[in-house]
């Protein structure tokens, strides 16, 4: 059977059904999860459809999520989008439903579920959700449009990013028709508070590069509190060292309250999935994430970066 076909059935056979995504969301995440609930109370007005999460810290713009007690989850169907393992869930209620069914665009490293659903080769879990809706005649609103539609463009870098492909951008053209305000959505997806704002020139002036084009910046709580950013608002500055001619990888790291690290990795040209799964991380070759429990993990990583980025500049030259 399709598995989208698969998923239909699934879908079809349940009054109720809950839908979670990761913790520490992103757009792409948030836009997976609420565009899919909304498409599903569209087209599937008798069902009840939950969304499931901690709390949005930073893109309530995009909604919110529901109040679900234990008992919504019996005989219930679980969707979880744009979420790799098991470990990185929002909220482990998730065990409770009768059935799981996985969508996903990363490496599929971790295939939980009764039915899974991954395809890396889609520039984010929104486009893989606006394609299983088009493909199959479900109708959209403005507001999962607009939802999905935000979705692709966090994880495309405003269509920056190489998985950014002729059909990502004929799914955005498609959701964009809708009748909402894109550039209104845009502005708040790029928009920055002014301790962030500074913070992101603090990124610029102590960011640490190697001969070779691999970089680093440690954000210690100390110069956290020094600027009155949260963890979550450091997404904004994780892209800032790509914009820097001749930085090939780089890793933001910031420290948590309880003194560990939270790493996020980029790479230019060079993949660093594979110095994230190390790490107790993953992703996509191109951005991931992962942990260090000190700063002694902290330098070991980013000699990691350094040689893989060493590597593949020698590569380049010979």
């Amino acid at each position: 059977m399709n598995i989208e076909k698969e998923i239909f059935k699934k879908i079809e056979s349940y009054d109720r059904i809950l839908i979670h995504r990761h913790m520490r969301p992103d757009p792409d995440a948030i836009g997976s999860q609420l565009g899919l609930k909304e498409i599903l109370q569209k087209n599937f007005p008798n069902k009840t459809v939950f969304a499931v999460g901690t709390k949005i810290e930073g893109l309530d713009y995009l909604g919110q999520m529901d109040v679900v007690e234990d008992a919504d989850y019996e005989g219930a169907l679980v969707i979880v989008t744009d979420t790799a393992n098991t470990a990185r869930i929002s909220d482990e209620r998730y065990k409770l439903g009768r059935e799981w069914i996985k969508i996903d665009h990363h490496p599929n490293d971790e295939p939980y579920g009764d039915v899974v659903y991954v395809d890396t080769n889609v520039s984010s879990c929104s486009e893989l959700v606006a394609r299983i809706a088009f493909d199959n005649g479900l109708e959209l609103n403005e507001n999962a449009a607009r939802l999905l539609y935000a979705g692709i463009v966090g994880d495309t870098g405003r269509f920056l990013y190489p998985s950014t492909t002729a059909a990502t951008l004929a799914i955005a053209s498609k959701l964009r028709a809708f009748d909402f305000d894109a550039s209104a959505l845009l502005r708040k997806v790029e928009e920055i508070s002014i301790p962030v704002a500074k913070l992101s020139g603090y990124v610029f002036q102590n960011l640490e590069i190697d001969e070779n084009g691999a970089a680093r910046v440690i954000l210690t709580n100390e110069i956290m509190k020094s600027f009155g950013v949260e963890d979550y608002e450091t997404s904004a500055v994780v892209s800032i060292p790509g914009s820097i001619e001749n930085i090939h990888a780089w890793g933001i790291f910031v420290q948590q309250p309880n003194g560990k690290f939270r790493v996020r990795l980029r790479g230019k040209d060079i993949p660093v999935n594979e110095i994230a799964k190390r790490h107790n991380g993953g992703g996509h070759p191109l951005a991931s994430g992962a942990n260090a429990k000190d700063m002694v993990e902290c330098d070991e990583i980013y000699k990691e970066i350094q040689e893989v980025v060493g590597r593949g500049v020698k590569n380049e030259l010979t």
